[in-house]
């Protein structure tokens, strides 16, 4: 019988906005205290990042900041990083090291084997994919190398953690990263209450979103999308779409929220002005009271080319804001099995959202369409929407699995 606390030592690349970020902070605040010990080790934010190391301060947690632990590739850096987290490891003696993120992944694990090695340490590895890098990232090669990397990287990970069952079946079937018997799903959660209750501010406040070119209308349609500027979310579809709907139906009064910042801001800014759409786009940059602008949106939409589970969708599904999205990733457990095969339109009905095929950007603006003119299939989804993530999705039950995890070992 243990008498000490376990300790975790935590393992994230950075705390940029996002979900593992949102996760790590909830994990390392919220375990037993009276069970465990969590030390929380971070990279720094790229300046081109939105920075979310605010969350902790807001739970208390003071992070060991790793400089050289950073998005991109170098190998000066990582190298300085491996001996650094190394030598955290040999003075924090954890029990378990569980690490997030690619690179904290490859880097983290790396160094948990050769403490192990060296030091004839029983320190257990578990890791966490919240996404993964080996689709619409790179090119085949470099795709390819990854993929191997993290197969060489399973057979010394004693726990691999995938956040839904469409990403396990990925990382088991398709890409043949690990074998089924070392892979947990444990699902993403959140302090969803915030965006629960968020109704109540709908319509209260428009200030956020007459910060843009146009001015706010209270009537008028207003559809979302809320990430980073970079490649892989594949905003330009979401513009094209954005085009295709408005020239299809001249008497819907749209407006198309991008909420976010990123490498590809200007980009789509010049993109808006070459394909006449300024008067019709707002970028809005990020923003911190997210349940404000959920509650202000008709639908939210998601265009991007790979995803692990998007907390965008998780957070406006407890708004009750109906869901558009393309199907990649775990969007499909989201948003439920379809009612019907895609129709002649190139959408799909699903229990608690639209399904779009990746990179149609047409199929995605008869998406919309068919949200806006099917007011009651969207209320029906939306309240569905709502109830799956708050059964599925809380704090309350992340917590209670992971601390069941770790004492299985």
């Amino acid at each position: 019988m243990r008498n000490r606390k376990t300790k975790i030592l935590r393992i994230i690349a950075r705390l940029n906005i996002g979900g593992p970020a949102i996760h790590t902070a909830l994990l390392t605040q919220g375990l037993d205290p009276d069970r465990f010990q969590s030390v929380l080790v971070a990279g720094k934010v790229s300046a081109k990042e939105g920075d979310m190391s605010y969350l902790a301060d807001t739970y208390g947690i003071k992070p060991i900041i790793i400089s050289d632990l950073q998005r991109e590739i170098s190998i000066a850096n990582d190298v300085m990083c491996f001996f650094r987290i190394l030598r955290i490891i040999n003075q924090e003696k954890p029990d378990i090291v569980h690490t997030h993120t690619a690179k904290a992944g490859t880097v983290g694990r790396i160094a948990a084997f050769i403490h192990n090695l060296i030091y004839g340490g029983k320190t257990r590895v578990v890791h966490t994919f919240h996404g993964h890098v080996f689709h619409g990232y790179f090119g085949r090669i470099m795709s390819t190398i990854f993929i191997l990397i993290e197969r060489i990287l399973a057979k010394i990970t004693d726990l691999v953690i995938a956040i839904s069952e469409s990403q396990k079946n990925e990382l088991v079937n398709k890409y043949r990263i690990v074998r089924a018997s070392k892979v947990r799903v444990v699902k993403l959660g959140f302090d969803l209450e915030p965006f629960v209750s968020s109704k109540n501010l709908a319509r209260e406040s428009t200030q956020i979103f007459n910060s843009g070119e146009s001015d706010f209308v209270a009537d008028e349609l207003k559809i979302g999308i809320v990430g980073r500027l970079v490649p892989i979310k594949n905003h330009k579809m979401f513009l094209e779409a954005a085009k295709i709907f408005l020239e299809q139906n001249p008497s819907i009064k749209a407006t198309f929220l991008i909420i976010g910042d990123g490498e590809l801001k200007q980009e789509l800014i010049d993109y808006c002005k070459e394909q006449g759409l300024s008067d019709h786009v707002q970028f809005l940059g990020w923003q911190k009271e997210l349940p404000e602008i959920y509650s202000n949106l008709d639908i939210i939409a998601l265009t991007s080319n790979n995803e692990g589970t998007p907390v965008s969708l998780i957070e406006a599904m407890a708004c009750s804001v109906p869901v558009i999205a393309t199907n990649v990733g775990g969007v499909q457990d989201l948003l439920g099995n379809s009612q019907l095969g895609f129709i002649s339109d190139g959408f799909k009905i699903c229990e608690r959202g639209i399904l779009c095929s990746e990179n149609d950007a047409k199929g995605f603006a008869c998406g919309m369409k068919y949200l806006v003119n099917n007011k009651r299939l969207k209320k029906e989804k939306a309240n569905l929407a709502k109830t799956f993530v708050v059964q599925n999705f809380s704090k309350e039950r992340l917590v209670r699995e992971m601390e069941l995890l770790y004492t299985g070992f």
